[in-house]
């Protein structure tokens, strides 16, 4: 894992804890699930650019 990719999972886990943290102050479950993906899909994806593709197709989930 590379710093590129490391900067990128953690600026999506940020976004990813504050969705899943809204959505259970809310009790809406959809913020949750998303906000869990995003925090969790870091583990799984090493190319930079599929995890920036990833983060962002979740991170506009959010907001759809």
């Amino acid at each position: 894992m590379g710093i590129g990719n490391l900067i990128v999972v953690v600026i999506f886990s940020l976004v990813g804890l504050a969705a899943f943290t809204y959505g259970k102050k809310n009790g809406e479950a959809r913020p949750m699930v998303i906000g869990a993906a995003l925090m969790a899909y870091g583990y799984v994806v090493s190319n930079v650019w599929v995890s920036l593709l990833i983060g962002g197709v979740l991170t506009a989930l959010i907001f759809l």
